[in-house]
């Protein structure tokens, strides 16, 4: 009955002088309507744009890729305006975002709530030219990524040896390599159907996406790192519109979609995913699984291993003109107040 209500008034207003057609926004994105991205950040949104925009913004969801093509084509969609809205990992194109890989290192992410808020920070100072080729309205991260394994457990380091670990950006491909793995890149989607075939023997992954992928009657053992539902690594995912899309609104629709994205809209997907990373993990503890959780104290053989991974996007900066070592040191500096920031927020 609302959505009759809102479609008479909207009909009822275009017949006033001055008012604006209704504009239509697309937005593709790759997982399931049920994933929490989907049902707990973008749904979410659409209904706070609709609304805010009195009905006169139609925001249309498309997951699963229902639009055409491949995850890794998702930021060239909306830059070309194939799409109006595009949700992807920026991983899922190697090298072509070398800046915003720094959160993509071995250890450098704790929940999604922390890294997402420092990474409107990293935006603002250090993004601005990777992502200029679109209107970017959220910039953010899940919970840090699990070992998931279909037949195996990770209990040490050597238990990586030679396993083959599906990974999702260069900065993971390269640091599942350093840790005795065998690196194998592939969009999330893929993964259900490579731990059946035996293509691969495991994934890294938060929990929060476990359950939409439909991995849980093939993965036996899970491993997190550090402390409860601690990880090693992470993606940098982003929400980006067609900036001649933007450019063409008019000016109350354009602040309409500003006051949704950004800092807004990173408070809403840090607390979404986090909730969705803990039910998640919730389900499998009531279940028995098996999760071994890697003490602080056994990670330095892990993170020693992993040091040239970080060296060497530190080294990769340093030949871009940058300065990156700096770079580095701020985003942990980000990360760590971030960390405080959520924390103090929590025990209020």
């Amino acid at each position: 009955m609302r959505r009759i209500l809102l479609t008479a008034t909207v009909f009822a207003a275009s017949a006033a002088p001055g008012f604006t057609q209704e504009v239509t926004l697309r937005v593709h994105h790759f997982l399931s309507a049920d994933a929490p991205m989907h049902a707990d950040v973008l749904a979410p949104w659409e209904q706070m744009v609709e609304e805010e925009s009195d009905g006169r913004i139609d925001v249309q969801l498309y997951p699963s890729m229902q639009l055409g093509g491949k995850p890794p084509q998702l930021f060239d969609q909306a830059r070309d305006g194939v799409v109006d809205i595009a949700w992807t990992l920026l991983g899922y194109t190697p090298g072509r975002f070398p800046i915003a890989e720094v959160f993509e290192l071995p250890f450098m992410s704790t929940t999604a709530t922390a890294t997402t808020l420092a990474l409107q920070d990293y935006q603002a100072k250090y993004l601005g030219e990777e992502l200029g080729d679109v209107k970017p309205l959220l910039i953010h991260a899940p919970s840090a990524y699990k070992f998931h394994m279909a037949d195996a457990q990770v209990a040490s380091l050597e238990d990586l040896s030679g396993m083959k670990i599906r990974a999702p950006s260069r900065a993971m491909t390269d640091g599942l390599n350093a840790l005795g793995a065998t690196a194998v890149g592939m969009p999330v989607p893929e993964v259900a159907q490579s731990l059946t075939t035996g293509v691969i023997d495991g994934a890294v992954i938060p929990w929060e996406v476990v359950g939409s992928l439909r991995i849980e009657d093939v993965t036996d053992g899970h491993t997190e790192l550090g402390t409860e539902n601690g990880g090693i690594a992470n993606s940098v995912m982003a929400l980006v519109m067609n900036q001649a899309k933007y450019d063409g609104l008019p000016d109350d629709l354009k602040q309409v979609i500003d006051e949704n994205s950004g800092a807004a809209l990173a408070e809403l997907a840090g607390a979404a995913f986090d909730a969705a990373e803990e039910a998640e993990r919730q389900k499998y503890v009531d279940a028995g699984a098996a999760i071994t959780v890697i003490p602080e104290e056994d990670l330095g053989p892990w993170r020693e291993a992993t040091q040239p991974v970080v060296d060497a996007w530190v080294q990769a900066m340093d030949d871009a003109g940058h300065d990156g070592q700096a770079m580095l040191d701020d985003a942990r500096a980000m990360l760590e107040a971030a960390n405080a920031e959520s924390e103090a927020a929590a025990a209020e």
